[in-house]
């Protein structure tokens, strides 16, 4: 994927399948999200394969999300230490320099409990170190559209009862 690296972000509208009703609802929303300074869930994607991120990023891109990605944890506690916001982080287990349980703890640390963290891996026993670290959810890999897609609704439903 050309040009799609560290800190690269794509803007994209999320948008699920609704009525005409719930769409001009949701566009209200996101106008008052706009004039916040905010149009879209902000994902950080910590994944170090190649081919998981591609399908990772192109999946949350499909779901209108605003993608930044991180090669390993301490990225991901610097891209917290410098003051970025996410609504949602989602976690590859074993990364290079920092695990992701690891970047989990820290980042909680920092009192920042209200981002939703999902811990993904392809390791069966994955789940009891990320829910120990502090994530919100475990889901094993492969990571697909339908598990990720009401995950990110639920996100967003969030972030739309917050403007509220």
């Amino acid at each position: 994927m050309a040009g799609v690296g560290i800190g690269v972000k794509a803007r994209r509208r999320l948008e699920f399948g609704v009525d005409a009703g719930e769409a001009a609802e949701d566009d209200k929303v996101i106008m008052e999200l706009k004039a916040k300074g905010s149009t879209s869930i902000k994902a950080l994607l910590l994944e170090d394969i190649g081919v998981s991120r591609l399908v990772l990023s192109t999946i949350l891109l499909r779901l209108h999300c605003e993608v930044t990605l991180a090669m390993n944890g301490k990225e991901a506690v610097d891209l917290f230490l410098a003051g970025k916001k996410f609504d949602i982080v989602l976690f590859d287990k074993n990364m290079p320099i920092m695990t992701c349980p690891e970047a989990i703890v820290k980042i909680r640390a920092m009192g920042e409990t209200d981002v939703k963290m999902v811990g993904v891996s392809a390791d069966n026993h994955a789940m009891e170190p990320f829910m120990s670290a502090g994530a919100d959810l475990f889901v094993p890999k492969p990571m697909r559209m339908e598990a990720l897609g009401p995950i990110i609704q639920e996100v967003f439903n969030k972030k739309k009862n917050e403007m509220a």
